[in-house]
């Protein structure tokens, strides 16, 4: 009984760190993965960079993105952050 009441405060905080810690990071990589597996043509995201582009072709692991008018690049789909949502 007494190695029971040793270890409680152990599993305790290893129960908080999940809960505070572990499963928000998972949460978020989630949600991540399947925004990225919805991407289509026409969609405008902003990458790690802070450029806002528009996804011009996707692939299995990289995006074909629009700058502007004349500039096409291809980065990898774990430079996109998030999608951009206009707020007009």
């Amino acid at each position: 009984m007494q190695i029971i009441t040793q270890l409680l405060p152990f599993v305790f905080l290893i129960a908080i760190m999940y809960y505070v810690i572990i499963r928000p990071q998972q949460k978020e990589a989630k949600a991540k993965k399947e925004m990225l597996s919805a991407l289509k043509k026409g969609d405008k995201v902003i990458t790690n960079g802070g450029f806002i582009v528009v996804v011009h072709k996707v692939e299995e692991r990289f995006l074909s993105v629009k700058m502007n008018d004349d500039v096409i690049v291809k980065i990898t789909k774990d430079s996109i952050t998030k999608k951009y949502e206009d707020e007009t």
